[in-house]
């Protein structure tokens, strides 16, 4: 009995000791606050917490990581779904007040689940009702919310013009937050650079709870929007979009090969021609392990964008590229709308259908893991018939070479926070996917994909080996948490960003200096005088808890004896 009551006198004593709220604490002070800074009764309304009979479907809507909807991933304390800009200023300003982290969703097409995970306590504030897009087509130029898709962009253009397009993913579903804020990379790429190279204005949140456009922010935080990840330094809420001309008609095509039909030299070919062709351009090549009569082989696709007509790209594929044997009847001309969903293979380009664009595939998940490469020298031959062969033995993990060149190598390394630029022949992208959650499985296809990854070290960009931001991967490096992230945050920024890396630094330390704008993968701001004192006495500030503990275990004795 005695040292029960000693125990839970302990308990008490440590409550009261620490800044520990209950669960209805926090959820009453968060909404009061909220009420108060939106200036709304009505607020109430775009909470979720855990007890709101449609807590799990908000949740699970634009969760694209099956890997991450299962009964043990980290759940948020609440979600917010913003209907307005000031609900957005304000879940900022109320969310630093009962000090949980904040995760910002647009699509949820980040491959980690950044977006929507933590293992520490977070709400997470889902943008996917601020989805508007204007389009002013005299101008050339378009307002988009964070949270429309980049399918709603396309159909919105569409709708207003046959003859403009932008250059950003052909996967319709994929939120405008993240992409256009980690880069964007579509297949006119060649042309008119990435996604963000055609952004010329916008509008984000910052910490102090502030809307600021591209005047008011300066160029600094511009800068670092287009590229260096927008989530790392506030809520972006809308970007100004340059549009882009496009043809009537387009042509694409799709030509496959197996290692017996000449596999090797294609895809040897590919890499002398695909960066360095005509600017209208765009052949992307998969390699993937397939059974073909029973019997394993590789399979290369070439898939083609060309901004221009048929009979123009097969007279300069002769020219450029003649171990293809490209052919008028191999391609189809269509609309750039068309050549969309072609890319994205849900319907054959004969016609159009709006609906599609517009589909948001609300709670449909695949498990995944991905991870990125740059290339700056050809891989020889003989290393192509290593890395068939060891795609073969690993079985399930497939590769997407992206060509660069063009547009891409006449933009300066730092004109945006994105770097990858002049030098790089082509992008990699290593992809696996599976259908059931079953941890055996996963455990065997990212031990595939992890493996391929280590062969291809030799073949692709070293000091630092260079990674894609949009193309998430946590294997690279984490912040662990919010208050330490300095070291660790450099250990992945430098090869995300490269040299662009210490100047995100700067601008974090500028505008988010006490690092409220944190995830696994965020910049991390300079450390303080005041935080670097903290770290530098840690060690005593954990010793004098633990004599505190064992005060309090005494004076627990004492006044129970």
């Amino acid at each position: 009995m005695e040292k029960s009551s000693s125990l839970l006198l302990l308990l008490l004593l440590l409550h009261v000791s620490f800044p520990w709220a209950s669960s209805n604490s926090v959820y009453e002070t968060f909404l009061q606050c909220l009420t108060h800074q939106a200036n709304s009764t009505q607020v109430s309304n775009i909470v979720y917490s855990q007890t709101n009979a449609s807590y799990t479907s908000v949740l699970r809507a634009y969760i694209r990581n099956a890997r991450f909807n299962s009964s043990s991933t980290p759940k948020p304390f609440l979600i917010m779904t913003p209907l307005q800009e000031s609900h957005v200023q304000a879940a900022v300003i109320c969310t630093k007040q009962v000090g949980y982290q904040l995760k910002i969703r647009s699509g949820g097409h980040d491959f980690e689940g950044i977006s929507y995970i933590s293992d520490h306590p977070f709400f997470i504030l889902d943008m996917g009702n601020l989805r508007s897009v204007s389009v002013d087509i005299r101008e050339e130029t378009g307002w988009v919310e964070a949270g429309a898709t980049l399918g709603e962009v396309y159909y919105a253009i569409w709708e207003k013009s046959k003859v403009h397009g932008f250059p950003a993913s052909i996967c319709p579903s994929v939120g405008v937050g993240g992409h256009l804020s980690g880069g964007g990379y579509g297949n006119m790429l060649r042309k008119y650079g990435l996604s963000t190279d055609n952004v010329v204005d916008a509008k984000i949140v910052d910490v102090e709870g502030r809307i600021l456009d591209r005047k008011a922010m300066g160029e600094d935080l511009f800068w670092a929007l287009r590229g260096g990840g927008g989530a790392s330094f506030g809520v972006v809420l809308s970007y100004k979009i340059k549009l882009v001309a496009v043809p009537e008609m387009v042509t694409v095509f799709r030509i496959e090969r197996v290692l017996e039909e000449n596999a090797i030299e294609v895809a040897y070919k590919w890499q002398l021609v695909a960066p360095v062709t005509d600017n209208n351009l765009f052949m992307r090549m998969l390699i993937q392990p397939i059974t073909r009569n029973k019997n394993k082989t590789i399979r290369i696709s070439i898939v083609t964008l060309y901004l221009g007509g048929a009979e123009s790209l097969v007279s300069l594929l002769a020219k450029d590229f003649p171990e293809l044997g490209l052919k008028k009847e191999n391609c189809m001309e269509m609309s750039w709308a068309d050549s969309i969903l072609w890319w994205y293979k849900l319907n054959n380009g004969t016609s159009f259908s709006a609906s599609a664009l517009l589909d948001r595939e609300l709670d449909s998940a695949i498990f995944l893991k991905r991870k990125s490469d740059y290339v700056q020298k050809p891989i020889p031959k003989n290393s192509l018939m290593l890395l068939f062969e060891t795609l073969i033995e690993l079985d399930k993990t497939g590769l997407v070479f992206n060509p660069y060149g063009g547009r891409m190598s006449e933009i300066s390394s730092s004109e945006t926070a994105f770097p990858h630029r002049a030098g790089n022949l082509f992008k990699i992208q290593y992809s696996v996917n599976w259908y059931k959650p079953d941890i055996e499985v996963e455990k065997n296809c990212t031990f595939q994909i992890r493996s391929l990854y280590n062969f291809m070290t030799p073949f692709v960009s070293k000091n630092p080996r260079r990674a894609y931001l949009n193309y998430r991967d946590l294997d690279i490096g984490i912040n662990h948490n919010r208050k330490d992230s300095v070291n660790e945050g450099e250990v992945f920024g430098l090869k995300y960003f490269n040299e662009n890396y210490e100047r995100l630094v700067k601008v974090k330390t500028m505008f988010d200096p006490e690092n409220f704008f944190w995830n696994e993968q965020s910049i991390p701001p300079q450390p303080s005088v005041k935080s670097m004192q903290w770290t530098s006495n840690s060690i005593s500030w954990k010793l004098l808890g633990v004599l505190f503990l064992m005060y309090s275990l005494l004076f627990c004795r004492i006044i129970l004896t």
